[in-house]
């Protein structure tokens, strides 16, 4: 423990006078856990990303500064804090566009999504991050904190009540410790708390709902995953109804559509298949949940990436389908095309 301390007062040294070698050694192992951070704040990956990089920079250029009177990991999810505050203050927001899938009449969706920047995040890039010390105020799983649901519920929140809530709630930092980090008083973050539970308990949607854990590796869900796939690359639109919930919900960033309740999923779905759209899709996983690159197969023979699905699970249905666009396919390691056949 002495040799461990020695070599990290040595680090501390070197990177205040000026060793970014140094400084790179201290900071990365919190990195991962910054870049989930940035992305519960903003509900953006991209976003999530630029912000990671300003709070890097932001901390080189202040280390000198750097006193050590919070540990490392306060000090860096300080800035990062702020840095969040700043951007979702910003105009720097995807704006909502029309739905244009060609040849595709779609049904009068049920309602119009508000978190139109949403964007999905790898699970590739979430391991080990569930496996940080956090503080012993948290009240969300960690899994459970990175889903659409509970992300997309965050997005609607005040600027300084999702702040404290990730804070205390997620990471579970002490109501002191954030007050240090916001500039604020004990009583102001405990009271900014107490609103922003009640604002995500009345925000959440109940039909986007995934159990606690997320969606598990149990041989239940792997199989209605699958099946979901072959009824999907089928166009079977009964055997993809037949695996929804009653209240299931779809939902299809930047486009704001949204179709709530089986019967109008099933009607959308069919709108899809009835202009002739055949998919192939190839299994991933994006916010703790399984997920599909979707290719479509054209007559030509060449297969493009078309979107990502995400799906909710609850109580061995799919409670959930969120559907992102081709440009994220990259993200999760997918080819923008598959190989013709």
């Amino acid at each position: 423990m002495e040799a461990r301390d020695d070599i990290a007062a040595e680090l501390l040294s070197r990177a205040r006078a000026g060793d970014a070698r140094a400084f790179q050694r201290l900071t990365e192992p919190y990195r991962r856990q910054l870049q989930v951070h940035c992305y519960r704040m903003l509900g953006s990956f991209q976003d999530a990303e630029d912000v990671l990089q300003e709070t890097l920079l932001a901390a080189w250029q202040g280390f000198e500064g750097f006193e050590g009177r919070a540990s490392l990991r306060t000090w860096l999810y300080k800035i990062a804090t702020h840095r969040c505050l700043n951007a979702r203050r910003s105009v720097r927001r995807r704006p909502a566009r029309a739905y244009d899938v060609p040849a595709v009449q779609p049904p009068e969706p049920s309602g119009l999504g508000e978190v139109t920047w949403l964007e999905p995040f790898p699970d590739a890039l979430l391991e080990g991050v569930s496996d940080a010390p956090l503080g012993p105020d948290v009240r969300y799983e960690q899994l459970e904190s990175i889903s659409l649901t509970f992300i997309t519920a965050l997005q609607r929140l005040p600027h300084r009540q999702i702040a404290v809530l990730i804070l205390c709630d997620v990471l579970g930092f002490e109501a002191s410790e954030v007050a240090g980090m916001l500039a604020s008083t004990v009583d102001s973050v405990n009271s900014a708390l107490k609103r922003a539970r009640a604002n995500l308990k009345s925000r959440r949607p109940h039909a986007g709902e995934v159990r606690r854990s997320g969606c598990s590796d149990a041989p239940s869900d792997v199989d209605l995953v699958k099946k979901f796939a072959s009824a999907w690359e089928s166009a079977d639109v009964d055997a993809v109804v037949d695996l929804l919930t009653d209240d299931v919900f779809i939902s299809m960033p930047p486009i704001p559509n949204e179709y709530e309740g089986r019967d109008l999923a099933g009607r959308f779905c069919a709108s899809i298949f009835r202009a002739g759209r055949r998919f192939d899709l190839v299994p991933t996983r994006a916010n703790g949940q399984p997920a599909f690159g979707a290719y479509l197969r054209d007559p030509s023979g060449a297969r493009p990436g078309v979107g990502l699905y995400i799906l909710g699970v609850r109580g061995g249905r799919i409670c959930a389908m969120t559907r992102f666009e081709a440009h994220v396919l990259g993200w999760f390691g997918l080819p923008p095309s598959l190989a013709s056949r």
